[in-house]
């Protein structure tokens, strides 16, 4: 009879410490969930809380909650040519509150992703102001891909409104961890103004260091078609960009070519596709054009483009040409407004890029 009892009265020990143990986690598991929904390091569900030091440096996963819970009336969409962007620019020259959702290596399908939730009439930023203005990054070499390419999967539990699938967020190690334990202890957030800044510092912007890493592509063999480009282009202008456009009347979309170098054209000539490539230029400015509510600048022909000095690499221009180009959007110097100035433009391209001695820079050491 008493090894009975005793065996009963370890079987309640171990339910009373099985009991205990889901308690205390459940217990932590809720607390854990609350500091997360609490801080919100995504703003997946609410605004910055005041004076809390936030770490913006997840594109693919902060964008989406500052589309919905950021304040701002403009906003800046594009690739890795947009990070260095500074958004009080925006403010002093053009008075917008401006709000950077930059994609490093964005797709169309990218843009057109992040600009579904910018135009978002139940989130709050949408309630809380209309969209004045996007600032779009128009890069060609992409304009030719699949539709529905994206550079990098998205956490769709960001993306969606599904709170079921929230757990991925809520339970994440890394959130908790570097997002909300390590900017506390660091007590030191971005400025939302620079957030995505690249990591290129001042003495990274010169000759020596382009040359040195870049990488020549191989020259073609055969020219490429000049129209090959085109139909893909109008694809993603039609599928992931002109519905915006003509959707939002009441938004200014400034569409821009970005400023690469003279190497990016080099590339061009190497892959045999300088036709094809002018050809899809005009192509989308065409497009473009055709909206009233659509500013179209062109920055390839300035003749900061022929001085490596200004780049990180063949691409990536210094910060201070990205201040120059929110004075232009400003004062609309560099504007395009028809076929014409357009064909003008890319026929002065074309003879920067004839003239320039590709010879002479090969033919260094660096």
């Amino acid at each position: 009879m008493e090894d009975k009892n005793n065996v009963t009265r370890e079987k309640n020990r171990y339910r009373k410490l099985f009991i205990v143990f889901w308690t205390v986690l459940i217990a932590v598991v809720v607390v854990v969930d609350g500091i997360v929904v609490y801080v919100d390091p995504f703003f997946h569900y609410h605004r910055p809380l005041e004076g809390f030091p936030y770490v913006v440096d997840n594109q693919l996963s902060q964008n989406p909650g500052m589309a919905r819970n950021m304040n701002y009336n403009s906003c800046i969409i594009g690739s890795s040519m947009t990070v260095n962007f500074d958004t009080d620019d925006f403010k002093e020259l053009m008075g917008l509150d401006t709000l950077k959702l930059s994609y490093s290596g964005a797709y169309p399908k990218d843009d057109s992703n992040i600009l579904s939730i910018v135009y978002d009439e139940g989130s709050f930023a949408r309630k809380n102001s209309p969209v004045d203005a996007v600032f779009f990054a128009m890069d060609i070499p992409v304009m030719a891909a699949d539709k529905e390419t994206v550079k990098y999967e998205r956490p769709e539990y960001l993306y969606d409104n599904n709170i079921f699938n929230d757990v991925k967020y809520v339970l994440n190690k890394d959130v908790i961890m570097q997002y909300i334990f390590r900017p506390i202890v660091q007590k030191k957030g971005t400025d939302l103004s620079e957030a995505y800044f690249s990591w290129w510092t001042p003495d990274y912007y010169n000759i020596q260091w382009v040359m040195h890493t870049y990488e020549e592509p191989d020259k073609a063999l055969e020219e490429v078609p000049a129209d090959a480009m085109i139909a893909q282009s109008g694809i993603n202008l039609d599928v992931n960009i002109l519905p915006f456009v003509e959707e939002h009347p009441e938004t200014e979309f400034y569409f821009f070519f970005p400023p690469y170098s003279i190497l990016y054209w080099h590339n061009v000539m190497q892959d045999n596709s300088l036709d094809a490539t002018m050809a899809q230029y005009r192509y989308v400015a065409d497009r473009l054009l055709q909206y009233d509510n659509v500013h179209l600048f062109y920055f390839q022909n300035m003749e900061e483009v022929t001085d490596l000095n200004n780049y990180a690499d063949y691409s990536h221009y210094k910060p201070e040409i990205n201040r120059y180009m929110v004075e232009c959007f400003a004062s609309g110097e560099h504007e395009i407004t028809s076929s014409e100035e357009m064909d003008l433009e890319l026929t002065k391209m074309r003879g920067i890029i004839d003239e320039f001695d590709f010879d002479e820079l090969f033919s260094q050491e660096w």
